[in-house]
């Protein structure tokens, strides 16, 4: 049987071919929690925090088919994932993900009870650790 929250392991290079830039980190918020004090989401099977980072896909296909550019990872993490300094003045930085998972669901947003569902396959992108882009790091160098 397969689970309903199946993550499938993916390397870094599969996901973001031509590398990732960090545009901000921020608690990911639990709407069942808000207005409780602590609202920032836990992971189910491990209860540290949950944290979003915005990256830009520097691939150039990402952005073809209606498809955005920017992508939300899902950090797990006890702390805040700091990201590096970038070597590129003016640039955000390049980085990269340890422990990348992808959890593929269907999404149903686009159904409206018009008779016509344009509901799609989608993923959800999770990863243990944020780190300095090792290959753009090198090159800089």
């Amino acid at each position: 049987m397969v689970p309903l929250t199946l993550k499938v392991p993916v390397p870094f290079d599969y996901v973001f071919p031509a590398g990732a830039l960090c545009l901000g980190v921020a608690p990911q918020v639990d709407f069942d929690r808000r207005g409780q004090g602590d609202d920032q989401a836990r992971d189910k099977e491990t209860g540290e925090r949950a944290w979003l980072v915005r990256v830009l896909d520097l691939d150039p296909e990402a952005g073809k088919f209606g498809r955005s550019t920017e992508v939300k990872v899902k950090v797990v993490a006890l702390q805040q994932p700091v990201p590096p300094a970038s070597t590129v003045p003016g640039y955000p930085p390049a980085i990269q993900f340890e422990g990348l998972t992808l959890t593929p669901y269907v999404d149903s947003q686009r159904c409206r009870g018009s008779g016509q569902c344009k509901a799609r396959m989608a993923y959800s992108l999770r990863a243990t650790a944020m780190v300095p882009a090792a290959g753009l790091a090198a090159a800089a160098a």
